[in-house]
């Protein structure tokens, strides 16, 4: 009788700490996903600090603008404002997409998603760029902050 009791104990516990570990899981996910967006959805000027607070230092960026590859966000972001304004772009918007796969292991995170850009270039509406983001990060005290991300052309 004994040796039940103790049996069912252990698959409770068991049980309760699967169930646990799911829901932390669960959360570094939806955690993952906002710093995407928060990312994503301030490159613009006027709320660049936001999307720059995401970002891990150092950060190893490489996008589809000279010179295609960067050691931090913040050197990726004033290249990025540069090439727009040497080229008459305005209006940018880069749009991340539902993640395709979210991997978390321990502190390390990685995620590919789908992506969309659109401006406005010399004053005229550019095509919609299709792409394809992807991101490392690393869990630190702040939260999950960006160590690496790609921006490639679909």
């Amino acid at each position: 009788m004994n040796f039940n009791r103790t049996a069912v104990a252990i698959a409770a516990v068991f049980f309760a700490l699967t169930f646990a570990a799911g829901t932390v899981f669960a959360s570094d996910k939806d955690d993952i996903v906002a710093t995407v967006h928060q990312f994503a959805d301030n490159l613009d000027a006027k709320t660049i600090d936001k999307a720059l607070a995401t970002c891990d230092s150092p950060a190893s960026i490489i996008d589809e603008f000279p010179p295609h590859v960067w050691n931090s966000c913040g050197d990726w972001a004033k290249a990025f404002g540069e090439y727009n304004e040497k080229n008459g772009v305005t209006d940018a918007v880069a749009k991340i997409g539902a993640p395709w796969s979210v991997d978390v292991e321990g502190d390390r995170a990685y995620v590919v998603a789908p992506a969309t850009y659109t401006y406005k270039q010399h004053g005229k509406v550019g095509k919609e760029l299709h792409a394809v983001f992807t991101a490392a990060f690393r869990k630190t005290d702040s939260g999950w902050r960006i160590t690496a991300w790609t921006w490639s052309k679909h």
